[in-house]
């Protein structure tokens, strides 16, 4: 953590003489509110201990008030969401702002786009957010593939020629997270379809070591690029979304769970543990041994041309194996969440007024 709730982008590994450390780059807000959300599963004492004094609802309304003056439609959905459920505050500003966005039928990112509808859902039991529930759910089935699979940007033309039918891994977790929330809270059987679908599709797709892959094509149902596996996927966000699927009635991939688990620590390609006691952090991510994205806008752009065209010779090429000596705050936010927010949505349905759209 930096000075006055803030924190740090990433921690990045350095050192010299032998010796090494993590040492901290930029501020972000969206990892703060991410932060703050895991943190308000602990304990009093333990949320005291890791923000020097503060709280996790001291942070949450720190951030709450930074998100009042950003133009990032991320950190405002994930500071409405946070704040209506981690301290059941109606941010009502954060709010319109979302409304007014959504309403405009202006371009949007899926996660953004799946970050407003939690924020919706989780807000529904402390103001009107039938407004917002209904927009960002129309969005979200308007832009679902065939395969089950969700674009990057809502529509997705709005992606580019060479891109338009690319969705990353985050573009589906979140997507299937909103939508079985919002089948929980509104009995809407179409979101959970949609849920159901989309998480059957990343699981469908799952490496053979458990790999969260990052890259689909929303087209074919099939992956563009694998590389790099991201650790968060792994142990964070896929189990969230997932085990929040099983709870709205969907399907249970609880095999898929552990299978991705294991890959932290078994069978990567690294061939090592990425958990590094040393400096309490987890790496995160394996990629390939490449120029900065290469295979990444070979994929797309081989993919765009003619569907499924894979070039040979890539992977010898380019072989994954690189571990990426990073860790960034929202990763361990995540972390505590996936596996501390237990029958959350549940509890959200109950308290919600069902049939709100």
């Amino acid at each position: 953590m930096l000075r006055d709730g803030r924190f740090a982008h990433t921690v990045r590994l350095a050192g010299e003489g032998g010796r090494t450390q993590c040492k901290p780059e930029g501020d972000s807000l969206r990892y703060a509110i991410n932060v703050a959300l895991g943190l308000s599963f602990l304990d009093l004492g333990e949320q005291r201990a890791v923000l020097d004094g503060r709280t996790a609802a001291d942070l949450v309304r720190e951030t709450v008030e930074r998100a009042e003056s950003s133009n990032d439609p991320g950190a405002i959905a994930l500071a409405a969401w946070t704040a209506a459920e981690a301290s059941d505050v109606f941010a009502a500003s954060l709010f319109e702002r979302l409304t007014a966005l959504l309403l405009s039928k202006a371009p949007i990112t899926t996660v953004d786009c799946s970050w407003t509808l939690i924020a919706a859902v989780a807000g529904n039991r402390l103001g009107d957010t039938r407004q917002l529930l209904a927009s960002a759910r129309d969005r979200l089935l308007e832009g679902q593939g065939p395969h089950g699979l969700f674009p990057h940007w809502l529509p997705s033309d709005t992606g580019g020629r060479f891109r338009a039918h690319v969705g990353c891994f985050a573009d589906q977790v979140y997507s299937t997270q909103g939508l079985a929330r919002l089948s929980i809270m509104a009995e809407d059987s179409s979101a959970l379809d949609a849920a159901v679908a989309s998480g059957g599709a990343i699981c469908r797709l799952q490496g053979p070591e458990g790999q969260w892959w990052w890259h689909y094509d929303v087209r074919t149902g099939t992956v563009v690029e694998g590389y790099p596996v991201y650790s968060v996927h792994q142990h964070a966000m896929a189990p969230m979304a997932l085990l929040d699927l099983r709870e709205a009635g969907g399907t249970d991939h609880m095999e898929s769970i552990v299978k991705g688990l294991r890959w932290i620590d078994e069978g990567n390609e690294a061939g090592q543990s990425l958990v590094s006691d040393e400096h309490d952090v987890i790496w995160r991510k394996v990629g390939r041994r490449e120029p900065a994205k290469l295979v990444r806008a070979i994929s797309a752009t081989s993919t765009a041309l003619v569907k499924d065209l894979k070039l040979p010779g890539l992977t010898a090429a380019f072989p994954p194996g690189r571990i990426d000596h990073e860790c960034r705050p929202y990763e361990l936010g995540w972390l505590l969440y996936a596996w501390l927010s237990g029958g959350t949505i549940s509890r959200l349905g109950r308290e919600a007024d069902a049939g709100t759209i």
